[in-house]
């Protein structure tokens, strides 16, 4: 995410997640956290769970396999020459005990009883807006290994999304 006063695009390297922990203070986040919050929208996500040396791609989603949404905020960035952008993240928070083995920190996944709140930008009760920014219930979700074919964004294949042996 690109916050809205940035004079370069470059510091979009640096808000690629934002921290459930942090974001209502951070200043690439504040702003955005009181007045521009989003869903996104996902089927799964990929994380790598490091093993010695080695890095294993694994798929998370929900057990009933419905799509489900990632707590988000946008931004709208006009650099100085060209068009504008607009630009987001995703919410980071603690990972939940499936997620703890394979990675430090997991996406915010917001219950559908929350979207409304969560989208409303006249909402702006902070505590209660960081309440929504916890784990996941680690019995709704499901984790298995993948194709290291997800190394590569060219690879937009449906083997992507295959369980493998490890």
């Amino acid at each position: 995410m690109i916050p809205s006063w940035a004079k370069d695009a470059k510091i979009g390297n640096q808000c690629i997640n934002a921290k459930a922990e942090t974001v209502a203070e951070k200043p690439s986040f504040r702003s955005a956290f009181k007045k521009r919050r989003c869903l996104i929208v996902a089927t799964g996500f990929y994380e790598w769970q490091v093993q010695g040396r080695t890095k294993h791609p694994m798929w998370i989603g929900l057990k009933n396999q419905h799509p489900f949404a990632f707590a988000g905020l946008w931004e709208h960035w006009t650099p100085a020459e060209g068009q504008p952008l607009e630009t987001c993240t995703i919410i980071t928070t603690e990972p939940n005990a499936l997620m703890a083995p394979i990675h430090n920190r997991m996406p915010v996944i917001l219950a559908p009883t929350s979207y409304d709140q969560w989208l409303d930008p006249a909402f702006q009760q902070i505590d209660s807006l960081k309440a929504l920014l916890r784990p996941y219930p680690r019995d709704e979700l499901t984790v298995y290994p993948v194709s290291t074919l997800v190394n590569n964004p060219r690879h937009d294949v449906p083997q992507c999304l295959e369980p493998v042996s490890v």
